[in-house]
């Protein structure tokens, strides 16, 4: 019904962490790639279509501090190895997404390095924001510059530049020449540039139709960047911090909200986009580690596969792993997991199966949202599409809750997704579920 990104679930890896590589970059070859071949069962396991990975650039430690766009970092590998690892993704119907870092190279970076050789002579002076010769940093450059959040290690690109900008677009052909990813996931997207954007969505859907961009924004009007000139997608931070402090805070509202000012047919800002949904990442605490009660993993998960957006689990969290911040150090929310030491657990198996719901329902994809039921504990919503529905209802009370809700089909089959048992649809087109403490249902319903 649409392009693939349109109906994915996605995996996201940050590969230098779940690899174990060095914290710092000394030119020594890693197998990092060797071991992420062995996730790819897993992932397909998991139901998860799609794969964010990055960053990936050579960098100096922590990946976003880039010193040569055109090779993969070597502590994961060659450019071969992730060429292969790839191939085999797509074998496994995978899509894979990779992390731009085009609002700021490291020190490292050719262009940076000529102009703490050549000074004022530099050719590449411009290529770089804020520089200036009467200014110094505590690197003791003899200049000054721009940085990012002022990490004077990340150097803000100058994206007015023409020739910036035709080095950057040059890389991403390369990336999809030489590796044919499938999509680029814009890190820093509320730093960047828009005409910048604009253009490369022009470059990147010539190359490829059904190439897919993805910005991170973290706060702001998301439309500015998710619309038909700019961006697919960005990051739902917004319904990420709804889906954890509504649980904790006993509050749908809050979660309700956020879905009616992003996605109402009637208003909502970003209405038609399919914003990329998630509940934890490489930056934030893992979910299990932010819910107050633990069992809320179940709800709120349900929540991400089935509200509008395209859901994605950040590697480990499906086996419910913890993580948090160390006095500012993301090391813990990064760790290294050895795939063939993990087993299935009650959470895995969880996930596995609103996958296969994911995929099973187009409805979880296409179909118009509507609020049914909204209490502090309970809270009910369609996904309607042609002459089915989706219903999704959670419990967020710590005990035992009837919900009724009227799907408005007078005659219709339903049967819930999980147990695959027949739910009985009245004539009024009323539907009665009782929901466990901290848990939910998904039923689909179809039209008679």
């Amino acid at each position: 019904m649409g392009y693939w990104y349109e109906e994915a679930v996605f995996y996201h890896i940050y590969p230098l962490g779940l690899t174990g590589a060095p914290r710092e970059n000394h030119n020594e070859a890693g197998n990092g790639f060797e071991k992420l071949k062995l996730w790819i069962p897993h992932m397909k396991k998991m139901g998860f279509t799609a794969l964010y990975i990055g960053p990936l650039f050579e960098s100096s430690t922590h990946g976003y501090d880039t010193k040569d766009y055109r090779t993969v970092d070597i502590r994961l590998g060659k450019n071969e190895d992730f060429k292969e690892f790839v191939t085999l993704c797509h074998e496994a119907g995978i899509h894979v997404v990779v992390d731009g870092v085009f609002n700021h190279t490291g020190r490292e970076f050719f262009a940076f390095k000529d102009i703490q050789i050549n000074r004022e002579n530099s050719r590449y002076k411009d290529w770089y924001k804020g520089i200036n010769f009467w200014g110094n940093t505590h690197y003791n450059d003899g200049f000054g510059y721009e940085a990012w959040r002022n990490c004077f290690e990340l150097v803000n690109l100058n994206l007015w530049n023409r020739e910036v900008k035709d080095y950057l677009f040059d890389v991403i052909r390369f990336w999809i020449d030489e590796f044919n990813i499938d999509g680029i996931r814009l890190d820093c997207a509320d730093c960047l540039d828009f005409d910048f954007m604009k253009e490369m969505r022009f470059i990147t859907t010539q190359k490829k139709e059904d190439f897919w961009l993805m910005g991170e924004v973290i706060h702001g009007d998301y439309s500015r960047w998710a619309n038909a000139d700019m961006l697919h997608s960005v990051t739902n931070y917004e319904l990420h911090k709804g889906l954890y402090s509504g649980h904790n805070d006993y509050n749908y509202f809050e979660i309700a909200h956020t879905v009616r000012r992003l996605s109402d047919d009637n208003g909502g800002i970003c209405k038609g986009r399919k914003l990329y949904s998630f509940t934890d990442n490489h930056d934030v605490e893992r979910l299990i580690s932010k819910l107050t009660r633990k069992e809320d993993y179940y709800p709120v998960q349900m929540l991400l596969y089935t509200l509008p957006g395209i859901p994605s689990i950040y590697y480990g969290s499906e086996w419910g792993i913890e993580g948090r911040k160390a006095n500012g150090d993301d090391g813990p929310l990064r760790p290294e997991i050895d795939i063939t030491k993990q087993e299935d657990n009650l959470y895995s198996n969880y996930i596995a199966k609103l996958g296969r719901i994911h995929k099973e329902n187009p409805e979880l994809s296409y179909g118009r949202y509507k609020e049914l039921v909204l209490k502090n504990r309970q809270y009910a919503f369609g996904r309607f599409l042609d002459n089915s529905m989706v219903l999704t209802a959670v419990n967020n009370d710590d005990i035992e809750a009837e919900v009724v809700v009227n799907i408005g089909f007078q005659k219709a089959k339903a049967k819930d997704l999980f147990t695959d048992k027949e739910i009985v649809v009245g004539t009024d087109g009323k539907i009665s579920l009782v929901l466990p403490p901290h848990r939910g249902c998904i039923v689909r319903a179809e039209r008679e």
